[in-house]
């Protein structure tokens, strides 16, 4: 009861019904409700919107910078008089590079806060492509392209561990879903942009136009995103890390699952490395324009994630993980048909198993990682990368010495690989086990 002889609901009826009531003795109750319900960023507030707009252009952003000269590797070839296993270093060094910095760009942001470092990382980018825009050597190029490596990792490695700080559990789930949708487009979007851009003004004008793009994402950026009201500095000891990482080789899954990694993002990013030269070349002749259109089979990707994850919560991972890569084996049997119509239909196939993959190993390591899951998140993304790297770059070799037919082969075999992989989880493995993880250092 309140001091006018009402409860709470009572008053607030009769003010509904126009008669007065004791504002005093409800406006301390709703004050206790706005902080009891709002302590973290909810759906359908301003805050949420600016948060997860901010997010998806960073998103968008840093993946269009990483992989818009997968579209440009054969004017750079053109270009710098190099090879095409020279040219592809041009993403090989970036995304090298990003699998390193990851493991350290979370420690930095676990000490300065998620923004900061968000919003530095976002805008040493963009400077960065639209630095490499404006060179004329193959060398410094590539030294930028390794730079940029460095600088993109600051938003892949935080903005996640943002949105669960600062993201009211009921609205996570969207506003992760919108963040990860950025990234898939923004990788499209890269490759389409430099691509048309390059075939009507060149491949300077290709680079810099995504430069541009990522420049108006960073200040959007450092204008929308709300401050960290949840962020709490800790103090990281290094030396504890190497222990740390080593306990989650002594999984029976997560280094599998480290392995599908790097050869999942390995066998896709060599494939589309090398099929621009293949389709740029006689007979086929395409222009610049129509080779960076077939980067809009990424739009299978979003689709392919979803739905290979509720298969997975049906079936299993392990099957669906095995499935993925028989979606790729398949994908690249086509590919060695001559025909474009069997090419697009292998493409597709191979981008659909891709993306299935990746959703299925990456949330399937969280589940096995338990207390330890950001160090595995950690070393899984470090695979990731390093297959694109280390893959996509020996790929080069195989389309120098042996052409298309090279390329197809070295992936048949990489796929294969993965599908014992996948065979070896599904079949040796109590996928409900809890992973029986050593926490050092705690």
């Amino acid at each position: 009861m309140n001091r006018c002889g009402l409860d709470g609901l009572d008053a607030m009826e009769l003010e509904r019904n126009g008669a007065p009531a004791c504002r005093e003795s409800l406006a301390p109750a709703a004050a206790l409700t706005v902080v009891a319900e709002q302590p973290h960023i909810l759906q359908g507030t301003t805050e949420f919107r600016r948060a997860v707009l901010a997010l998806f252009m960073a998103g968008f952003a840093t993946f269009g910078v990483l992989y818009c000269v997968q579209s440009l590797l054969p004017g750079f070839s053109h270009h710098f008089g190099v090879s095409a296993g020279n040219s592809a270093l041009a993403l090989s060094v970036s995304t090298g590079m990003l699998a390193v910095a990851m493991l350290v760009a979370g420690i930095i942001s676990d000490r300065i806060g998620r923004r900061p470092v968000m919003v530095v990382s976002l805008l040493g980018s963009a400077l960065l492509t639209l630095a490499t825009a404006l060179v004329d050597d193959w060398s410094t190029l590539l030294v930028l392209r390794t730079l940029l490596g460095v600088s993109l990792s600051g938003v892949p490695a935080v903005a996640m561990t943002w949105l669960v700080e600062e993201m009211d559990s009921r609205s996570l789930g969207l506003a992760m879903g919108l963040y990860i949708g950025g990234n898939a487009v923004g990788g499209m979007s890269g490759r389409l942009i430099a691509g048309v851009v390059a075939d009507h003004w060149g491949w300077r004008m290709g680079i810099a136009a995504v430069g541009v793009i990522a420049l108006l994402a960073t200040v959007m950026l450092w204008t929308q995103l709300p401050a960290s009201r949840h962020f709490r500095a800790k103090r990281v000891e290094p030396a504890q890390l190497p222990a740390r990482f080593a306990g989650l080789f002594r999984d029976a899954a997560l280094p599998w699952l480290f392995a599908c990694g790097f050869l999942l993002l390995g066998v896709f990013v060599t494939l589309y490395n090398y099929l621009g030269y293949y389709l740029l070349a006689p007979p086929y002749g395409l222009s610049q324009t129509v080779v960076g259109l077939i980067f809009t089979v990424y739009l299978v990707g979003s689709v392919s994630s979803a739905w290979m994850g509720q298969l997975a919560s049906r079936i299993g991972r392990g099957p669906v993980l095995a499935l993925s890569f028989g979606l790729m084996l398949w994908g690249v049997v086509l590919l060695m048909l001559p025909w474009l119509a069997t090419m697009a239909l292998g493409i597709a196939l191979a981008t659909f198993g891709f993306f299935g993959g990746h959703s299925v190993a990456s949330s399937w390591v969280g589940v096995r990682a338990g207390g330890m899951r950001a160090e595995a998140s950690a070393l899984y993304l470090f695979s990731y990368y390093l297959g694109s790297s280390v893959l996509g770059a020996l790929g080069g070799v195989f389309y120098t010495h042996w052409g298309w037919a090279g390329v197809c082969g070295f992936t048949l075999v990489l796929v294969l690989l993965g599908v014992g992989v996948a065979w070896r989880l599904w079949h040796q493995l109590q996928v409900g086990t809890p992973a029986p993880l050593v926490v050092a250092g705690r």
